[in-house]
């Protein structure tokens, strides 16, 4: 694989000795604890409760027949089918699940391709990035969202002295609930995914990702009609996608989103990342990305293991001096919407005052 430049790395974060060697112990302590090996019954288990669903997803079509009852339920099972299927494709691409990366890889692919009609390569094109520089702007394609949203307290500032503002976005916490969460698989993922395949040329990822179309529809068609088929079909991308934003963004948006200015790379990922509490209701909801801070120091350990290396990760922060952050569920999704409004805040008062310099100067 060809090498390609993220970024520069500061050079004080190889005077920074103690902290490195800290974490490379760390990673030590977690292969001899074990928690680099996966759990074969949890990966079956969860992927068997994936497959489960949409069957009974079907038959409620296939022995009620389509109403608005039947319409709901089969939507209900599928979006969680398709939202827990999001989070074991995750596993797959970051080669946690098995010792083989051929078969992460195979798995990946079938995952994403298959299961959820989507491109593998297209997601480590985009994941991998954001790994490398989580929240820089510029770097983190997760955070290239000034089209519709500013985020930080660098962008708004940014976007709003290059003229090219597109969106009222003071009152952008107002309409990212109707805007974010709804619309980014449907529409925004639909579109970035087929421009990828078709200008990267991933026919066999094209050709998949149509086979998957195709299996939606003769499993629904032919029960419930074509129309009806596409309505349960985008009602469940939708929920799926308002699942998955709210989770994903809890973990990142509210964090610290600047420019690259070369952070020592384990203060870049603390910066950019906190926790959800753990229970066991969030640890099935997230994929457990509610460990979002140890999945990104180390992103090939099983998510069942996040768990274990938290308290070391947590006692690690402390002794350097490095934020560990730790919200309840309701606090990371409030969090956004409050990030949100300070950012249209910031925004506001630089694009305002900027045309006033402006008109001053005239």
């Amino acid at each position: 694989m060809k090498a390609f430049h993220l970024g520069t790395v500061n050079p004080s974060e190889y005077q920074h000795k103690e902290i490195v060697q800290d974490v490379r112990q760390l990673k030590q302590l977690a292969l001899k604890m074990g928690l680099f090996e996966p759990s074969v019954f949890f990966f079956t288990c969860i992927i068997g409760h994936i497959l489960a669903l949409e069957v009974a997803a079907w038959l409620v079509q296939y022995y009620y027949g389509f109403s608005l009852t039947t319409f709901f339920i089969t939507v209900a099972l599928m979006t969680i089918a398709q939202a827990q299927g999001g989070w074991v494709q995750h596993d797959f691409g970051h080669l946690s699940v098995f010792k083989s990366t051929r078969m992460n890889h195979m798995l990946h692919f079938f995952t994403m391709s298959v299961m959820k009609g989507a491109s593998s390569k297209w997601w480590n094109h985009l994941h991998y990035q954001h790994h490398a520089k989580p929240n820089v702007i510029g770097k983190d394609p997760d955070v290239r969202q000034e089209k519709l949203f500013v985020l930080g307290e660098t962008m708004p500032v940014q976007v709003a002295e290059s003229g090219k503002s597109s969106m009222p976005y003071n009152h952008q916490a107002k309409y990212f609930p109707f805007l974010g969460p709804p619309l980014l698989f449907p529409v925004y993922f639909q579109f970035t995914l087929f421009q990828y395949m078709w200008t990267r040329k991933e026919w066999t990822d094209f050709v998949c990702v149509i086979v998957f179309y195709a299996r939606f529809a003769v499993t629904y068609g032919p029960l419930i009609g074509l129309l009806r088929t596409l309505l349960i079909y985008e009602a469940v991308r939708v929920c799926e996608s308002v699942w998955f934003t709210w989770v994903a963004q809890s973990n990142h948006l509210p964090m610290e989103i600047d420019k690259d200015t070369e952070r020592p790379w384990l203060e870049l990922q603390l910066a950019a990342t906190c926790n959800i509490e753990k229970s066991m209701f969030n640890d099935w909801f997230t994929g457990h990305l509610n460990f979002q801070i140890e999945h990104h120091i180390f992103p090939t350990m099983p998510r069942h293991n996040l768990f274990r290396i938290a308290p070391y990760v947590k006692s690690l922060c402390e002794k350097h001096g490095l934020p560990y952050t730790v919200k309840t569920m309701s606090e990371g999704f409030l969090d956004i919407l409050k990030s949100l409004h300070l950012s249209g805040q910031i925004w506001f008062e630089a694009y305002y005052g900027h045309l006033v310099e402006e008109k001053e100067q005239e």
